[in-house]
Order: structure tokens, then sequence, then C-alpha cells
């Protein structure tokens, strides 16, 4: 469950639809057309997706391919950032700016409502914003219905405690078979009935994060079990905890394919006992 919608544990994340970088259009746009299509026809119904992918192109992207929407589908997207016209990414987070990015997925999206909002705190993990007149604007957005749920992004558990009143729908956090930094507030979540929706969750070339396919005991069980290495990986996140819901992107209808028959892959004991062994479970703070 998502903010009280089913959803599908295996979705879709929009980040690698818009060009290198996260910048401008696709290298090709009928790709990634075809595999948004594609991913609704295998029964994904959980949607990533934020205004500032591009800017302005995933979220296009997903209206074209998909608008009018099944009424299964779940959007999800975030705010409390922006691109600056280098393309980096920049602080957005006063309670105009929380409420100018929503209206702007509203009218990206061609939606009313949007199921789901994260807000993304900055990456150093102090807001330049005081975080109860963040969280004060999101609840107001929700009461006015433009939103379903609150999301946060980027905490560490002091922060996530503090939002917790708030009525918080899901957490995203960088989480994989390799990097359990953050397990304590895995562990929150589980105690508050909280969806964790891991992002890179296989490691990311785009932050320096250790890629998850590339581990020897990663790559070993995939071979075991006839199944792809990231297959692995987004198993063991599977099932590692039931509150783990997975949104892995990608611009190839491929690997859209390999990562929706992840719900297919089974581990055994053993090789969850191996996977288990390689991550620290340090505690972000």
């Amino acid at each position: 469950m998502l903010a009280r919608r089913p959803v599908a544990r295996i979705g879709y994340g929009a980040m690698q639809l818009p060009g290198p970088g996260v910048l401008g259009p696709p290298r090709d746009r009928a790709v990634a057309l075809a595999v948004l299509r594609r991913a609704v026809e295998l029964g994904v119904n959980h949607i990533d997706t934020a205004q500032y992918y591009g800017p302005d192109v995933a979220n296009e992207l997903i209206r074209a391919a998909l608008h009018p929407y099944p009424d299964d589908l779940v959007l999800v997207t975030k705010v409390g950032a922006d691109r600056d016209r280098q393309g980096r990414w920049i602080p957005a987070q006063r309670p105009r700016d929380l409420r100018a990015g929503v209206e702007a997925n509203l009218r990206s999206l061609g939606v009313e409502r949007i199921d789901v909002v994260n807000l993304r705190l900055p990456g150093d993990g102090a807001p330049h914003v005081d975080l109860d007149s963040q969280l004060a604007e999101m609840i107001a957005l929700r009461a006015e219905g433009k939103i379903g749920g609150i999301g946060i992004s980027s905490v560490n558990i002091d922060q996530l405690r503090q939002a917790l009143p708030a009525g918080i729908a899901c957490v995203q956090n960088a989480y994989s078979v390799l990097d359990r930094a953050d397990e304590p507030l895995l562990d929150l979540c589980r105690e508050n009935d909280i969806a964790w929706v891991p992002f890179f969750p296989l490691g990311s070339a785009f932050t320096g994060a250790a890629k998850v396919t590339e581990h020897p005991a990663v790559m070993a069980a995939a071979a075991a079990l006839g199944a792809t290495p990231a297959q692995v990986g987004l198993a063991w996140l599977l099932a590692h905890d039931p509150h783990i819901l997975l949104i892995p992107g990608t611009s190839s209808l491929k690997h859209l394919n390999e990562n929706v028959a992840t719900a297919d892959v089974s581990l055994n004991s053993d090789t969850m006992t191996a996977l288990d062994g390689l991550g620290a479970a340090r505690g972000r703070r």
C-alpha cells in the first residue's frame, strides 16, 4: 500500500527518461514512450517522477504516453529541489517553492491531485528552511486536495521522527544490498507502517555509489539462479522487508522487462544469508 492505494511492489522510476545527466530530451522519444506504456502493460501501477527531471521532460513524457491514466495508476513526484541554468541541483524549500512545485507537477502531469508528493531535503542533511514550516505547507496542500499523501526523501532519523506527526506515506533514501547505512530508518518505517522506497537500489554511477551488479557475491548468486545481477539485487530488497517498494529506473525495454520479472526470482535462505552479510548497517545521523 502507498498512501492507502494498492500498488505492485515493483514500480518504475522516471529519472532515466530524460537525456544524460537528467537533462534535456531523451535520446529516443519513441523508445521512452514505449518504455512507459510497456511498464503499465506489465502491471506497474506506481510511477515515480519529478518536474525537475529534464527539467520538464519526464512528466511530459508520462502524460504523452499514459494520459488519460489508468484508474489504478499511482503517480508520485517530489518537490524541494530545482535545476539552475547549468543543470545543477539546487534547493527550493521555502513554502512558496513547495507550493509552486506541486502546482507545476499538477499542470505538467495533467491531473488535479497527485497521489503522493515527496519532500526532498538537501543531501547535507540540514534543511535551508525550517522543516516544520515545510511540513506545514505540505499538510496544507494535502488538506486542499492537491496531494493525497506526504512522503519525505533524503532524511536522517531525527528528521524522520520530526516528520512523523505530519502523517508520512513513504520515505525515499538511498539503500541497497551494499548500502545499509539507513537500516535504522527502515526499522522506524516498519514500526510506523510506512513504505520504504529506496532510490539507487542497484547503486549509481551518477553518485559514485557502489554498483550492486558488479559485486562478486551478487554475480555468483545470479549465475546460480539463472537470473541477472540486477534481479538478484532487487529480489534481495523485496525479500528483506515487506515495507520495501521498488522504483528501478531504465530507458531500456529489455531492462524494464527484466526488472519487472524480478517478482518471479526467489532467493533461498543460503543466498539471503550471503547477501545479508554484504552491507554495513552503520546508521545515518
